[in-house]
């Protein structure tokens, strides 16, 4: 691996911990923000994956950024999306 190879790698890690530690930033409003969130990172990642043949499903890429099942990070640590952000994401080019 070459070094920018290495410091793309680690900057994506550090991104995820990021995400990680900061739980209560929902992907709503993520993607209202930004325009992705943490499930295109992990749409990505199939699709980076694909594109040098290894097999990764969406699950398993949802739970490497997410960093436990899907189900049970939703069930734990999302909310409701208020009037607002779901009016926002509605009217987003992004979505």
């Amino acid at each position: 691996m070459d070094k920018q190879t290495e410091i793309e790698a680690a900057v994506f890690r550090r991104l995820l911990q990021h995400l990680d530690d900061n739980k209560q930033v929902q992907n709503i409003e993520l993607m209202n923000l930004a325009g992705f969130c943490r499930n295109c990172l992990s749409k990505w990642m199939v699709t980076a994956a694909q594109e040098r043949g290894v097999e990764l499903d969406y699950d398993a890429a949802r739970e490497q950024v997410y960093g436990m099942p899907y189900n049970e990070w939703k069930a734990k640590y999302q909310t409701e999306a208020t009037p607002e952000q779901l009016a926002t994401f509605n009217n987003s080019s992004s979505n």
